[in-house]
């Protein structure tokens, strides 16, 4: 019996980290916003499709809020000026055709970020 019992916390126990939060999709004039979330609630992404592609802003979240990328997207391809932030630095990376043009490295307190 208290084998079954042990069983059963610990099944309980993997289902509750395995549950997963359902996306959340609405129409925004001609886009969808899309809204991705992390297994504890947190938003983990956010955007907009067009005709099914990835289109114009996009942010990234990690588990806790805290913004970790930031770029936009052209009929599916990243392009311009995408910020990635990690800890004490941002790196500013630019995007041509979906590849990476350029990359600078900041200070996250000096970054002064417009978007």
């Amino acid at each position: 019996m208290k084998r079954i019992l042990i069983m059963a916390v610990l099944a309980l126990s993997f289902s509750a980290h395995a549950q997963q939060v359902e996306p959340k999709f609405e129409k925004v004039g001609d886009k969808v916003k899309a809204t991705y979330f992390h297994a504890n609630g947190e938003i983990s992404q956010q955007g907009f499709f067009l005709n099914e592609k990835l289109e114009g802003k996009w942010t990234m979240f990690d588990d806790k809020g805290e913004k970790i990328a930031m770029g936009n997207y052209d009929k599916g391809v990243k392009t311009g000026k995408w910020l990635f932030w990690e800890g004490d630095t941002v790196k500013e990376v630019n995007f041509d055709n979906n590849r990476i043009a350029s990359v600078e490295k900041m200070d996250a307190k000096e970054a002064i970020v417009t978007n």
